[in-house]
């Protein structure tokens, strides 16, 4: 513990409250991304997804949180800077009781470890006993369907939880604790409410630990726009973006255009593909910024591929701000203020041509001819799930063709055919 532990703490507890977003130990690695995205915009500092995770203790890491750091944090939470929040903030003064805690607390540890060897020594002397909260798994029925296609969209969770006596019991998409559902031992179903596509995993919990998962896959209907409000977007149907090419119609450039912070919107296709491994696979793409006004002038895009085990995410920007960007290929995160990434600092006011080429875990990123970035990862991405281009403001994408690099599959997603699937 360093010495102003417990006003970080304070700090961060603040920052989940602002958020809304469910207890930080239930976050998963998507929404620390989209943290360190808010942060940056509203700061315009870059705090990096593994530094938010040491800081709320994700990580192991034992040094206290850098000056810029605690500076950035108290100014996302409402303050001018962390003087500030300590200034206005009060932490108790140790207590009298507190203090002899302190100066004997290797004396209260030795005498903790004795008794809790005499107790476990006791038990096993005892021998197993009637332990009436096991569970038999193989009883328990956890299933799950969509009620529609397309967005947004309700799960019905079928349930049998035999034997269970647990008063904690819970179903937890674990990327997104809103939509964590508390359950009772004699419940037989169970909803939950889904605002974007994916490819997600549900678990059954029982006293916080695993008893089943399965995956739920929430797809599009061809491809989707959505204004990516919070925490209900605004949806831009098929019909409506594609005319031979992704593009939002003039009305909705304009709704953007009068958002007065940093906006971002988005173009979605998740669907069941031809298996593709996202691991070995070449997605071309052309993509174009359509929207550069006021918060928009680093013209920022994202190529984002779903996998059924991670994703990656490619960003872009200007030259200018090549700083504020990175690059996540699954568990792999690098960004740009301790990463030369200035290869993907390009000029998107006029469509250029994308090649994302993944070839055994080693991930190469060019433009046209011009290589920009090559990196590798180690954990597997799974089968690919999905596809996104977002942009900052808005966007256009006039080519989106997957390749597989094991087999002869090919899939053009701007093509009618594909669209009407």
């Amino acid at each position: 513990m360093y010495s102003e532990h417990q006003l970080v703490k304070k700090c961060l507890l603040r920052i989940e409250e602002i958020l809304e977003w469910g207890p930080s130990d239930e976050w998963h690695n998507d929404m620390f991304v989209e943290l360190s995205e808010h942060i940056q915009q509203q700061t315009k500092v870059l705090l990096s997804p593994v530094t938010l995770k040491r800081v709320w203790g994700r990580i192991d890491y034992k040094s206290a949180p850098s000056i810029t750091t605690l500076n950035t944090l108290a100014q996302f939470s409402g303050f001018e800077n962390w003087r500030d929040f300590k200034g206005k903030t009060s932490t108790k003064k140790t207590s009298r009781l507190s203090k002899m805690i302190g100066a004997n607390l290797g004396v209260i540890m030795l005498s903790a470890s004795v008794m809790t060897v005499i107790f476990i020594s006791f038990f096993s002397l005892k021998g197993p006993t009637d332990d009436a909260t096991q569970i038999d798994i193989s009883k328990v029925v956890f299933e799950s369907r969509p009620i529609v296609k397309g967005l947004p969209n309700s799960v019905v969770f079928n349930l049998d939880l035999a034997g269970i006596k647990s008063d904690s019991i819970h179903i937890q998409q674990y990327w997104d604790p809103t939509k964590t559902i508390e359950l009772s031992p004699n419940q037989k179903q169970a909803t939950g409410q889904y605002y974007f596509p994916g490819y997600f995993r549900a678990k059954l919990l029982v006293d916080g630990n695993v008893i089943k998962q399965h995956d739920l896959f929430i797809k599009t209907e061809g491809w989707l726009g959505t204004l990516d409000y919070r925490p209900i977007p605004k949806y831009i149907e098929s019909n409506t973006i594609y005319n031979g090419k992704l593009s939002f119609p003039s009305n909705i450039v304009a709704e953007i255009a009068g958002i007065e912070e940093p906006f971002s919107s988005t173009f979605h296709m998740v669907k069941d593909f031809e298996p593709i491994s996202g691991d070995n696979f070449e997605l071309q793409s052309t993509i174009q910024n359509t929207y550069r006004d006021k918060w928009a002038v680093c013209q920022k895009a994202y190529i984002i591929v779903l996998g059924t085990k991670g994703a990656m995410v490619v960003s872009f920007s200007i030259p200018g701000c090549a700083s504020d960007l990175y690059v996540m290929m699954n568990d792999t995160y690098l960004n740009g203020k301790e990463t030369d990434l200035s290869g993907f600092g390009i000029d998107l006011t006029q469509a250029k041509d994308i090649k994302l080429r993944v070839k055994n875990k080693q991930l190469n990123v060019s433009a046209g001819d011009r290589q920009l970035f090559s990196g590798s990862y180690n954990e597997s991405i799974g089968r690919i799930a999905g596809i996104r281009y977002r942009f900052l403001g808005a966007g256009e994408v006039s080519q989106s063709i997957l390749s597989d690099l094991n087999r002869e599959t090919v899939i053009d997603f701007l093509e009618e055919s594909t669209l009407a699937e």
